[in-house]
């Protein structure tokens, strides 16, 4: 059985998960999944590669579209959506993909102005002053006519984010933010999250396996099992859960319910019948 928080996330909540079942093919990811994510805090989705992690987010943001359940954001389920109510959604959120994804070929300027030249009518002049506050924000207002390549990989993150909260989005998603950042990148990085969501009332959902920094910055920790929550609450209570698969995901342990090796056939189905 699942960890119960000592307070319920949905009775704020600004994503729901009820029941949710996905999967790829024959592969089921996700099986009757049930989460909250509370509106206006930092929830850390955590978990064993290949638990559904990215699959929550794409779920959130309508990529994919749930084979069973709900998937509420603001209380409107987004796989009830037609192409026009997705497209209006997507504009109250933002997302930071697993390192950038700028477009190589835009200088950061130009990377920021996107969103705002896709999904908004405002003149050149505002859209000017928007992205340059934006850059301002995390600290790149200076890089603004660099392109990319001529960035470190860490301010290539934050000027993800820049566009990522160019629309002043409520919701921002985070699908690995500190994957391949040196210890002075991450922590910004991580400071960038958690001050930029309290000055904007931001809800923030990050997808991460660096479990320190994580358990610092989130005021909500949920653990995926094997299609499910095997644990959520704060990270304190998560720390103290007692669920074997818990255990072994928090102490980096290389023996627990989590295998090393993928299923697969017997030695000898494999081998031909050697010992």
């Amino acid at each position: 059985m699942p960890d119960t928080p000592t307070a319920d996330p949905s009775a704020s909540a600004h994503v729901e998960l009820r029941g949710v079942t996905f999967g790829y093919g024959e592969r089921v990811v996700l099986q009757d999944l049930s989460l909250a994510v509370p509106r206006g805090k930092v929830t850390a989705i955590m978990g064993a590669s290949g638990g559904g992690k990215t699959t929550v987010l794409r779920l959130i943001g309508g990529q994919h579209r749930a084979q069973g359940g709900q998937v509420l954001v603001d209380g409107q389920d987004v796989g009830a959506m037609d192409p026009a109510q997705l497209y209006a959604m997507r504009r109250r959120m933002g997302m930071l993909f697993q390192f950038g994804a700028l477009f190589t070929d835009m200088s950061v300027f130009e990377n920021v102005a996107f969103p705002l030249r896709e999904h908004t009518d405002l003149p050149e002049g505002l859209i000017r002053d928007v992205v340059l506050m934006k850059l301002a924000a995390v600290g790149l207002r200076g890089a603004r006519d660099l392109l990319p390549s001529q960035i470190s990989g860490g301010m290539a993150r934050r000027v993800a984010l820049a566009r990522a909260i160019a629309l002043d989005p409520q919701l921002v998603m985070y699908d690995e933010p500190f994957a391949g950042l040196d210890p002075i990148s991450l922590g910004t990085a991580a400071q960038l999250i958690r001050r930029l969501g309290q000055a904007m009332g931001l809800t923030s959902i990050v997808v991460s396996h660096d479990l320190e920094e994580t358990f610092r910055l989130a005021d909500h920790v949920i653990i995926l099992g094997p299609g499910n929550v095997a644990a959520q609450g704060t990270p304190e209570e998560v720390r103290a859960s007692q669920d074997p698969l818990v255990h072994q995901f928090v102490r980096a342990l290389p023996t627990g319910p989590v295998p090393f090796h993928y299923p697969a056939p017997s030695v000898a189905e494999d081998f031909g019948g050697l010992p």
